[in-house]
């Protein structure tokens, strides 16, 4: 059930979506949930949509830049950009403008190289970017640290933590866990991914795959006496979307 101002609401209420597109079949399966969907207006809930879509598109066009994966002892990052700190992780240098620091990642991605956890990351400030633009990125987020689930904006808090909700969509930051993960290999203990939703998942070192692909892969790096198999968990993180979209107001 979808509810805008305390009004239910339907799917076309909200906007000419096509048939097939993104926009539209999560409506469809807001629609058909027994959860309350509610928002204050329209364009709180086409704000949603919107950056749901750009998390899409931010983590194909990711997969493509060149970024490289490392464990956060052989990171690397755009001097010009940002600053190397001595955990491995990135963060943004003094005078270095924001929106050009992030669009650098993407279009000169083989100049970096991080883990699964620091790109998911990368591609949610990559689509608050293109929903945002570079003027109201740059006043939103003056200084950005990259590094997992550490020193996350405030607005991006809710990405770190995987928790349980009745239904999933595309731009939900999933997580695979391999329970019984080889330890002379940690970096596969898991999987962090991005819905893409057609069944498919983006994780930064696995690349676009459906579900078993990235289980196949997890499985190939457990201890030998393993018995248990990856699987992917009942659960997602979400940025604060009401938040973002008061900001983009």
């Amino acid at each position: 059930m979808i509810t805008v101002a305390g009004k239910n609401v339907q799917p076309g209420d909200v906007g000419s979506y096509p048939s097939g597109s993104l926009e539209a079949g999560i409506l469809s399966v807001m629609a058909r949930s027994t959860e309350k969907y509610s928002y204050s207006s329209l364009e709180e809930l086409r704000f949603k949509l919107r950056l749901r879509k750009e998390t899409v598109a931010a983590s194909n066009e990711l997969a493509r830049s060149g970024l490289r994966f490392a464990v956060f002892r052989d990171s690397a990052c755009n001097p010009a950009y940002w600053t190397r700190t001595l955990d491995g992780g990135f963060r943004l240098k003094h005078g270095a403008e924001p929106a050009k620091a992030i669009r650098d990642i993407f279009t000169n991605g083989s100049s970096y190289a991080t883990e699964c956890a620091t790109a998911m990351m990368i591609v949610f400030y990559g689509a608050l970017l293109n929903v945002y633009g570079d003027r109201k990125f740059n006043e939103v987020f003056p200084r950005i640290s990259l590094m997992n689930w550490r020193r996350l904006d405030r607005y991006l808090r809710g990405v770190g933590m995987i928790e349980k909700h009745p239904d999933y969509f595309p731009g939900d930051r999933r997580y695979f866990m391999n329970p019984d993960v080889d330890p002379l290999v940690p970096q596969w203990q898991g999987e962090n991914v991005i819905d893409l939703g057609n069944r498919l998942y983006y994780g930064h070192g696995v690349g676009i795959q459906p579900a078993g692909g990235i289980i196949e892969s997890l499985n190939r790096n457990r201890a030998e006496d393993a018995d248990q198999s990856a699987y992917l968990m009942d659960g997602a993180g979400r940025p604060d979307f009401q938040s973002l979209a008061a900001l983009a107001t």
